[in-house]
């Protein structure tokens, strides 16, 4: 791929779009609908089962279609046909980003240096299918014979969150013989709790990391080596660990099978890889079936946001709205709110994929960035935000767009719950747009003194997803969506999405200060805050022993 850097700033698009953000800081959404009466249909598009409603942000047509321009003028459709032929996209790490591949359907192809990617993936698809039956069949057994009930998902970052987010999401969708647990914090109190009501005679270990290096998922794999091994024995290792990796040798070297072995590649960044063997542990829990059903949600979104054109592609639409908030607006933050339980991981999944993806400095060929980037993410369920943060949004001070989904159909049978539940959706969807007036209050009754405190001003932004149900279908085609419009911002604002140099400096540091902490060599040439608190942990380190 030629690398062609266009700095958006400098477009026509981006100068209209100024002078756009102008006219739309002058009026309210009372106003924009009230001036289009066909505005909710016109702003709503539909995209792999799910409706989203843009009608309730600060735009108009206007600005949709100099967005696009945007778009258009900075090669937006040109990187992404690039990133799914196999081009190196990622070019501070000269690598390619093939996320995509891994929900490929199995009579396509992608043939890239001799070698066909998506062959690859289904083989180890396959791979994963037949351990994943052979372990909820109970043909797989621990060393003492005994079935296997409990999974320890062992990751950290893409290799836990992921995880976690679908496990939580799609457990009531399937009938699981087995239970999945998950552990990620180097703390060791996290390794204690998850395993303290597990029997080591009935748990597997799935321990994630595609170099097998991570410090966090090695110091975790080897509490629970030590925690088998000292129940069962050391031959038992074999019977209750398996790896996701791509060091097939590191594997053998921890003392795992490298048989038992489920092959990860460079082309897929952690935070992109759910549908990889980093999944194992979902596949376990929900069935080979499922499993595939959710990688044909993921392909249903790759191939909306590859075929619709640029005005009816969702993903291109969100993503070009997030860079219209942050960059034309001012807006810092995008809170997402699920209005679905079994989604209450998905902010702090969408933290890593937005944060890491478009936290960044500088454009892919080193320019520091004149732009702000992408947005921090934060959000909760609803309706636990209701009675915490929303507060904020409805009359703090801050511009807070947010994203509010939500599905027709319940999980449970409480379907009187369920009522309410999507009631408070579609009711913080009004509320944040059209507020409630001084005139509103005092036609009510409203004390005059007591009016100000009671003004809702309206004019806050959301984006109303809706689906069918969730289902593992349903879950890829979401999970995909936010991947796709993680994408476009990056095209956008030239950036590299799929590299994460920020945290390398911490990892590189932590290394170094272990040793120190420990006392296997003196405290280095810190800054003083640092030095004094390494020193003051090494004093009470002496005293655990006492």
């Amino acid at each position: 791929m030629n690398e062609i850097v266009v700095d958006p700033t400098t477009t026509r698009a981006w100068a209209s779009l100024e002078q756009s953000a102008e006219r739309i800081k002058a009026t309210t959404l009372s106003e924009l609908f009230a001036g289009d009466p066909s505005r909710s249909e016109t702003l709503s598009f539909e995209a792999a089962g799910y409706g989203i409603d843009l009608s309730k942000n600060l735009i108009d047509e206007q600005v949709i279609g100099e967005l696009i321009e945007l778009a258009q003028e900075v090669g937006v459709a040109e990187l992404r046909d690039a990133m799914f032929a196999g081009a190196i996209v990622n070019t501070s790490e000269h690598r390619r980003v093939l996320h995509t591949a891994l929900r490929a359907p199995r009579t396509s192809a992608l043939v890239i240096d001799g070698v066909d990617i998506v062959a690859d993936v289904h083989a180890v698809l396959d791979q994963m299918g037949r351990f994943v039956d052979e372990v909820r069949s109970g043909f797989w057994r621990g060393a003492t014979g005994k079935v296997i009930t409990d999974v320890v998902n062992i990751g950290i970052g893409g290799s836990h969150l992921g995880p976690l987010l679908a496990g939580e999401a799609l457990r009531r969708t399937v009938s699981a013989p087995l239970t999945v647990h998950f552990i990620a914090n180097i703390d060791g109190a996290d390794f204690d709790a998850e395993t303290a009501s597990l029997n080591p005679e009935t748990t597997l270990f799935v321990v994630s990391s595609k170099s097998f290096t991570t410090a966090e998922t090695m110091m975790n794999a080897s509490l629970a080596k030590a925690w088998i091994v000292r129940a069962l024995g050391p031959d038992s290792v074999a019977k209750h660990f398996v790896a996701v990796s791509g060091d097939r040798s590191a594997v053998a070297s921890f003392g795992i099978d490298p048989d038992n072995t489920f092959a990860m590649w460079d082309f897929v960044g952690g935070r992109f890889s759910l549908g990889s063997a980093i999944g194992l542990s979902t596949m376990l829990l929900i069935g080979r079936d499922a499993f595939l059903e959710m990688l044909s949600g993921f392909r249903d979104i790759d191939e909306h946001f590859t075929q619709a054109s640029l005005h009816e592609n969702v993903p291109v639409l969100l993503g070009l709205l997030r860079i219209w908030y942050a960059c034309f607006l001012g807006a810092q933050s995008l809170g997402v709110m699920p209005y679905a339980a079994d989604l209450r991981s998905l902010p702090g999944y969408l933290q890593q994929l937005v944060m890491e993806s478009n936290g960044k400095r500088v454009t892919r060929d080193g320019r520091v960035l004149t732009t702000p980037s992408g947005p921090i993410v934060w959000g909760a369920p609803g309706t636990d935000g209701q009675h915490s943060f929303f507060q904020l949004l409805h009359q703090g001070t801050h511009l807070a767009p947010i994203d509010l989904i939500g599905y027709l159909h319940p999980l449970s049978s409480h379907r009187e719950s369920h009522d309410q539940l999507m009631a408070n959706l579609f009711a913080q969807s009004q509320a944040l747009a059209f507020g409630r007036s001084a005139e509103q209050l005092s036609a009510s009754g409203t004390p005059e003194w007591l009016i100000p405190h009671r003004v809702v001003p309206g004019n806050r932004p959301s984006t109303l997803i809706l689906g069918e149900r969730l289902n593992p279908r349903s879950f890829g085609a979401l999970i995909g969506l936010y991947e796709h419009e993680v994408f476009v911002q990056g095209a956008v604002l030239g950036i590299d999405s799929f590299d994460q140099w920020g945290v390398e400096l911490g990892k590189d540091l932590a290394s170094q200060i272990t040793a120190e902490v420990q006392e296997q060599m003196p405290i280095g040439d810190h800054d003083p805050s640092t030095g004094r608190a390494i020193a003051r942990y090494r004093a009470a380190r002496r005293d655990w022993a006492n």
